[in-house]
């Protein structure tokens, strides 16, 4: 009975703060669901320090393999959720970061000072610069023409003060953002380039001007929502609130568009390469004969517009799960802004991984756990044979065992 006490005891020794990591990154993961490694950064350093110095007292190794199972259990399940795998460099950075932590931890107890400052600097700074840092502005910035009767630049209200809202914000670190109020004055703005995101309704001319622009050359980006669910405080019929239906209907036909049946929910969509929209009320488009795209592409003249039946997807609420933090990939919910600046023509890092459904997240955790498990238990067979009889004692009970036997 005492065996199997001491054999189970060992074994939580082994597998209990692995187990602690993965659920300590997952609720940091859980607020973006972004399946990213460095979420178990910060878990892995505070976990992991402790707890190798716990282990140290019974041998270096026990420590490292506790390191490598906590890391290893969080990059099953960010590849088993996301149904793709981790960027590589933040599967080695995470590798490296968990043994350096518990490595770090061994080494202070072993009151190796040196050694133990490297290790634990090294983690820092894994940690410091391994995840993906905030945007920063381009020096050479395209100027971009905003049309939009949403609450892009101010707030609401006949008073409303100037305030950009996220999407925007991010879009001035690529652009010089100038909105205007008349497709007739996009020659005047020196813009190439337009968005325009459920506008009010437009006169006849106001439409045939933003042809014959886009005819000329010009890249629209085109938000048309049949469906508006945008939060306002103003009353309906307002005429400052956003038109709750797209009103392009006649330009949308003249270039041979047709709306499907509306999705009347929010749904997250993925793209072919894994980049995820997240959208509420939206419209599939298409040309006649055509399937439908995301977003759709028209070539029109010597110009390009690109079509999506939903402006939700770039109010805050759908892709930013920190309203402080726009410019940090980290904070994101999803890749709507990454999208809209490449689809206005700038450059934008990605690569992020997404948590697909709620049956992926549940078999990635289930996985996790039963490897973890596995790893703990393949360490105490292990670690107790290499150790031998003296394995899993501490210095002072291997010393009470060698002064009986001397007795």
């Amino acid at each position: 009975m005492m065996s199997f006490v001491r054999c189970l005891s060992r074994l939580l020794t082994l597998l209990l703060p692995a187990t602690l990591m993965l659920l300590a990154g997952l609720a940091a993961a859980w607020r973006t669901g972004q399946a990213d490694p460095w979420c178990w950064g910060w878990p892995a350093l505070l976990l992991l320090v402790p707890t190798g110095w716990w282990l140290a007292r019974q041998d270096f190794l026990h420590a490292l393999w506790v390191g490598l199972g906590g890391a290893g259990m969080a990059l099953l399940f960010c590849a088993l959720a996301a149904a793709r795998m981790p960027d590589p460099w933040a599967m080695v950075g995470l590798l490296l970061l968990a043994l350096a932590a518990a490595g770090g931890g061994a080494l202070l107890w072993q009151r190796r000072w040196l050694p133990a400052c490297v290790a634990l600097a090294a983690a820092l700074l894994l940690l410091g610069f391994g995840p993906a840092r905030p945007i920063s502005s381009q020096p050479d910035r395209p100027v971009l023409a905003v049309i939009t009767a949403l609450p892009l630049f101010w707030e609401e209200g006949w008073a409303g003060t100037r305030r950009d809202a996220p999407i925007v914000t991010l879009l001035r670190s690529r652009f010089e953002v100038r909105p205007i109020d008349d497709v007739r004055a996009l020659a005047a703005s020196g813009a190439s380039v337009l968005l325009l995101a459920q506008p009010r309704p437009m006169t006849p001319q106001a439409l045939v001007a933003l042809d014959r622009w886009v005819r000329d050359g010009g890249r629209l980006l085109l938000f048309t929502d049949p469906r508006l669910r945008w939060p306002s405080d103003l009353p309906l019929g307002d005429r400052r609130r956003a038109p709750m239906v797209g009103t392009l209907g006649p330009l949308l036909a003249h270039w041979g568009v047709r709306g499907g049946a509306v999705r009347d929910r929010e749904i997250r969509h993925f793209l072919p390469d894994g980049r995820l929209l997240t959208m509420a009320g939206m419209q599939p488009l298409s040309l006649e004969g055509q399937e439908g795209a995301v977003p759709l592409r028209l070539r029109i003249g010597r110009g390009e517009v690109l079509l999506l039946g939903d402006a939700d997807l770039i109010d805050d609420r759908l892709w930013l799960a920190d309203p402080a933090r726009p410019l940090d990939p980290r904070a994101w919910s999803a890749d709507t802004p990454a999208l809209v600046a490449q689809w206005l023509g700038a450059e934008m890092p990605d690569g992020r991984r997404w948590m697909r459904d709620v049956a992926d997240v549940r078999l990635g955790l289930r996985s996790a756990l039963l490897a973890g498990t596995g790893w703990a238990i393949l360490g105490l067979m292990l670690l107790c044979r290499r150790s031998g009889r003296n394995g899993m004692r501490t210095k002072s009970e291997n010393k009470l065992v060698k002064g009986g036997k001397n007795g």
